[in-house]
Order: C-alpha cells, then sequence, then structure tokens
C-alpha cells in the first residue's frame, strides 16, 4: 500500500497500536488552523509538525517580541521584530519540510473569519482575547467546524472541544455553553498585565495538539463535552462535564450576514460597561431604600467607614454572594475606583439589565476628606 509519507520520519508512531499507517495517513490528509501563534500556538504547532499534519495554517497579525520568548519557545532572539507567522513557517517547515504551512499574517475577524477557516477541518484557539474567542466559536458553529478551546493565565490553564458529539443523543456544546454572558476583558487579566508561567503555554498547548491527533485519528476519548483544568503549581487536574444550553443563546448569530454584522467588541464589553457616579450623585442616592451600597475592598483596609449604611464583600468572593444583594439598585465603591469599576462590569454581567449597577468615580478617599470619617 502507497503512503505520501515518510516512514522513517514516523516509525515510533507507526508501531503503535491502533495507529499505524492508517492513521498516519488520517494525519497526513488532515488540515488544521491555528488562530494564534503566541504562548500556545507555539507549542501546538510544533506538536502538531512533528506529527505530521499534511496542511497548517497559521493566523496572527502579531510581531516577536522579546518578552514573548520565555514562553513562546518556537521563535529565537533574531526573529525578535518580525511576523510571527513567518518566522513560524519557517522553523516549523526545518522541522519537518514535508507537510505544507499557510501563513496569514492578519488579525481573524468576523469579516474574514469564513474565508480563512473555508478549507480546514479543525480550528484551534490559541487566542488569549474574548472578543475574538467568541468570533472564532460563532464561525465554527456556522461552518460546522470542529474547534479545540484553549485558554491560559498566571498558573493555569483550560481545554475542551467544541462543535461534536461524544455519540448521538448528546447535544454538540460550544463556548456560549462555557460563557453564556460575555466577561469584560478588563476584569479577567491577560497575560500582559498577569504574567503566566513560562511552561504553562508549553504544557496547554501540547494538550491541544493532543486533542486534535486524537480526534483525526480516531484514538482514545477527546474532551468532547468536557473542560479541562491544570494547575501547575500542584498539578492538579480535573475534569467537568459541560452541557448545551437548551434554551439556546438569544445574541448568537444565526447566519453569515447576521455573524458579518455584529460588533463583537461591544458585544464582550459594551453591554457590561458599568456607570460612573460622581461624589454628588452618591450623596443623593444614600437616602434612597431601594439601593445596597457595597464596599468591595478587602476587609483590613482603611478608611473604615461608618458614614452610611452599606455590606462589605471583597472583590475576590463578590459572585459568590450575588444573592445578598436583592436591591434593585447597586453602588460599589474601593479605595480609588478602578477595582469598583471591573466589580461592577462583572455583576453586570451576571445581572444584565434586571439591576442598576454604579461604580464611585475615584473611590472613597475623596468621600473621605469631604465627610471626615475615621
Amino acid at each position: 500500500m502507497n503512503h505520501n509519507f515518510s516512514l522513517d520520519r514516523y516509525q515510533r508512531q507507526l508501531q503503535l497500536k491502533n495507529f499505524g499507517t492508517t492513521g498516519q495517513q488520517k494525519l497526513q490528509d488532515a488540515k488544521v488552523l491555528m488562530i494564534g501563534a503566541g504562548g500556545l500556538g507555539c507549542s501546538t504547532l510544533a506538536s502538531l509538525t512533528a506529527a505530521g499534519i499534511g496542511t497548517i495554517g497559521i493566523v496572527d497579525d502579531d510581531i516577536v517580541s522579546l518578552s514573548n520568548l520565555h514562553r513562546q519557545m518556537l521563535y529565537q532572539t533574531n526573529d525578535v521584530g518580525q511576523l510571527k507567522t513567518e518566522c513560524a513557517k519557517k522553523h516549523l517547515l526545518a522541522m519537518n519540510p514535508d507537510i505544507s504551512i499557510i501563513s496569514y499574517p492578519q488579525k481573524l475577524t468576523n469579516a474574514n473569519a469564513f474565508e480563512l477557516m473555508a478549507d480546514y477541518d479543525i480550528i484551534i484557539d490559541g487566542t488569549d482575547n474574548f472578543a475574538t474567542k467568541y468570533i472564532i466559536n460563532d464561525a465554527c458553529v456556522l461552518l460546522h467546524k470542529v474547534l479545540i478551546f484553549g485558554a491560559i493565565s498566571q498558573y493555569e490553564g483550560q481545554l475542551s472541544i467544541f462543535h461534536c458529539a461524544a455519540n448521538e443523543q448528546d447535544l454538540k456544546v460550544h463556548y456560549r455553553d462555557l460563557f453564556p454572558v460575555p466577561v469584560a476583558q478588563d476584569s479577567v487579566l491577560n497575560c500582559s498585565i498577569a504574567g503566566v508561567l513560562g511552561v504553562l503555554p508549553g504544557i496547554i498547548g501540547t494538550m491541544q495538539a493532543n486533542e486534535c491527533i486524537k480526534w483525526i485519528t480516531g484514538i482514545g476519548k477527546p474532551l468532547i463535552n468536557q473542560l479541562l483544568t491544570y494547575n501547575a503549581l500542584d498539578n492538579s487536574i480535573f475534569q467537568i462535564a459541560l452541557q448545551a444550553r437548551t434554551e439556546g443563546h438569544p445574541n448568537m448569530p444565526k447566519d453569515r450576514q447576521s455573524f458579518e454584522a455584529m460588533d463583537y467588541d461591544f458585544f464582550c464589553n459594551g453591554n457590561t460597561a458599568p456607570t460612573d457616579i460622581d461624589l454628588k450623585t452618591f450623596h443623593h442616592m444614600l437616602t434612597r431604600e431601594d439601593v445596597l451600597v457595597i464596599d468591595v475592598r478587602e476587609l483590613h483596609e482603611t478608611p473604615i467607614i461608618k458614614g452610611f449604611k452599606h455590606q462589605q464583600i471583597p472583590m475576590q468572593s463578590l459572585l459568590k454572594n450575588v444573592s445578598l444583594m436583592e436591591a434593585d439598585t447597586l453602588i460599589l465603591f474601593c479605595q480609588s475606583g478602578q477595582r469598583s469599576r471591573e466589580a461592577a462590569r462583572q455583576l453586570k454581567s451576571v445581572f444584565l439589565d434586571t439591576k442598576k449597577i454604579f461604580s464611585l468615580v475615584g473611590g472613597i478617599l475623596p468621600w473621605k476628606e469631604q465627610e471626615g470619617i475615621e
């Protein structure tokens, strides 16, 4: 039987039970699109290239920077300042010249997603912002593409496979089932702000590649309808089962036209933007009975507030205590106004339009100066 791949290159893989030349040929025939050539992308791309995926596309508009190199190990110091897609293509073809690498040095948007994804069997998400993740998800749903999801932050990573069912009885779970309401970009810090352990994207990216290989070849048990979370600090791994929302997704585009017309930046940020109030408005609203004022500072922080009735719920435990927030109007404050604004975004994502949520501009310190509190 003839095969269009090197037997010597993949010898150890070909020896595997239930894999062999049949599995290798499936990899050779596969077309995989990697969106994002950062930490996740570098690891995933290197693993898929070595494994022998026949056609790999890479979408990214960024250039290599020195701060990338501690975790994006596909790049070298002399790549700094160059396009990631072109550098990745060069290094991957040096690793395995028998496959095809296609570079797309552009940002993925809902205007070009259909064209970029159309010819590929599997889409892999290696991006780090919510708007792009929703674009990828929605395009995959409309195009009926399998999506391998990955995300990392600080010491923790997640991955799953969307848009396919484990059996005929299961509904196809997708990203909107995991995050039906967008989390504001400012309230979940990305790697450039929060940092990330250099080896973490390598671990999660390799796992994404593994899921891709399993799906293509039919071996093992892929993470369909399962979310895997890995913590690098204690090596803990746990999986939770995901379920499709039977009530559907009201904000989900129904066709290509509505998909391309949707403003994803506003969807992910604009509809959760909190309303800021100044001290004068704050004073006025304190007299209303339908208002709950919440101090989102840590319990040990000063100044101590005694000038008005309020609840103290630190920001880290805010979403665990939403049942305490029965008032129609919520006003959040902190020391300077920054944390309360992020907290207000989070609560707007939970309550949507059912409550009015405000953040005190400038925090409680200007109020202290006016009122002379302790």
